[in-house]
């Protein structure tokens, strides 16, 4: 029986079958992929919505105060008590301290009946005036105003415990056996107890270096401590009047220029006040700025070096920040040219056409972008209705203008619409971040309109979707 012959199998290929369905899904998918990419990497472009406002442009300094103050010195050692507290004025005659050998008169005013008394409700008042003014002005990095409010509320709690022990101090030292002296002042003036040999300076006298305070230093004298002869044994100001020195850059200088009277604030104590300015020449030839007073004297009498702001007067307009603003150019169309086509009523120009029929006029109405008593500003880009050669006629005149001059205006980009718009404005002040621009200009800018916050992404009508 004969064999059979295995047969030989032969793999079948399934024709190529595109399906038309996915062809299109892959086109969108790649179209989305790119987009979306696309999307992702470009700058994004933010608006800003314009405010009503003003740029405060207070300027900060650090003065050295001047005052007329007179140094009185002890005339024997011993130790030394304070009945005026830091501040207080003082007329002749008023007992400003006294001094004892034995430092036994601080003791003898304690174990007194009449330095027993509490201190009154009026005076422990003062006392937390004092402190909260003091807690309310410090700076971590002035810790030295600590020690000054230390000293001066020991004084204020000195003068008012013993205060009324003074009618009887006479008596109780003589049956005690102590020995004393107590010094009046021979003027009058407000009483200072603290000394950094800043006294006698005039504001001619003052140089650059008088402004360094890292070698600044304050001695106070404290109540109850020894104290040698012919030393200082406290300064009294003889004046109201007194003054802050500080230095002037010429762009203060300017500022400034022809102003006799500035507001200044004080920004440790919360307060505003006018000061008569002047300027003057120091001893290193340098320019400074002077602010005199006759007002608050005692509120300072502590501070040598003071921190204040120049109040200026604050522009009011439309806020808008630096990034919106660039500036753009026009072309010059006088504005006799200007006319109205027809029945519309927009404005425009009546250009010269030219044609196989020869030279012709119409009428092209035109964006108009701002305006002064010569000129009319219209685009002059790529989409313009104008180019540089054309001529505009005159109205009822033969008289021709061939366009051609340019000049330009700084604006913001307008989106109002969804596309930019170039709107121009007018800025009357500045300061690092913000422009103040006029309100109500004709061709310019409204409170809420929305601008380009960044006007180097974009040019003029170009649409965007807020």
């Amino acid at each position: 029986m004969a064999q059979r012959k295995p047969k030989k199998l032969v793999r079948y290929r399934r024709p190529l079958n595109l399906n038309v369905g996915m062809i299109i899904f892959a086109i969108i998918f790649v179209y989305l992929t790119f987009s979306v990419s696309a999307y992702l990497r470009r700058e994004k472009v933010q608006f800003y919505e314009v405010v009503e406002g003003g740029i405060v442009n207070d300027k900060s300094y650090t003065g050295l105060i001047l005052r007329e103050e007179a140094i009185r010195y002890t005339d024997r050692p011993g130790y030394i008590n304070f009945y005026l507290r830091e501040g207080k004025r003082a007329s002749v005659g008023t007992r400003i301290y006294s001094l004892d050998e034995t430092g036994g008169l601080k003791d003898l005013l304690k174990d007194s009946p009449e330095g027993e008394k509490a201190i009154s409700s009026e005076n422990l008042a003062d006392l937390k005036k004092q402190l909260n003014s003091f807690v309310l002005s410090f700076k971590d990095d002035n810790f030295s105003t600590l020690y000054d409010s230390r000293y001066n509320l020991e004084a204020a709690v000195m003068e008012y415990a013993s205060f009324s022990a003074l009618d009887q101090l006479d008596k109780l030292a003589s049956q005690a056996g102590l020995s004393f002296e107590q010094v009046t002042s021979d003027i009058s003036g407000v009483v200072s107890y603290g000394f950094d040999g800043y006294e006698g300076k005039k504001p001619e006298d003052v140089e650059e270096k008088d402004f360094d305070r890292t070698n600044y230093s304050k001695k106070i004298n404290q109540s109850g401590a020894r104290i040698d002869s012919n030393k200082e044994a406290y300064k009294i100001i003889t004046s109201e009047n007194w003054s802050i020195v500080f230095p002037l850059s010429d762009e203060d200088r300017e500022l400034y220029n022809g102003k006799n009277t500035l507001k200044v604030r004080f920004t440790d104590y919360s307060m505003t006040v006018p000061g008569s300015y002047s300027t003057y020449t120091g001893k290193d030839g340098k320019t400074y700025g002077r602010l005199d007073f006759s007002k608050y004297l005692e509120q300072f009498i502590s501070d040598r070096f003071v921190n204040f702001e120049i109040v200026t007067d604050q522009t009011t307009g439309l806020k808008i920040p630096i990034s919106a603003v660039t500036e753009k150019s026009f072309y010059l169309i006088p504005v006799e040219y200007m006319t109205q086509g027809g029945d519309s009523s927009d404005p425009g120009f009546n250009k010269e056409v030219y044609d196989a029929n020869g030279t012709s006029v119409v009428f092209v109405p035109t964006t108009i972008y701002s305006s002064d008593d010569e000129y009319y500003y219209v685009d002059l880009g790529d989409s313009a209705e104008f180019k540089a050669g054309d001529y505009v006629v005159k109205p009822q005149s033969t008289e021709r203008y061939q366009i051609g001059r340019t000049a330009s205006l700084k604006g913001v980009y307008n989106i109002n619409k969804g596309y930019t718009v170039f709107k121009q404005i007018e800025i009357k002040d500045s300061n690092n971040e913000y422009y103040t621009v006029t309100r109500g200009m004709k061709y310019g800018l409204s409170v809420y309109d929305h601008i380009v916050l960044d006007a180097s992404l974009v040019h003029e009508g170009q649409i965007l979707y807020q």
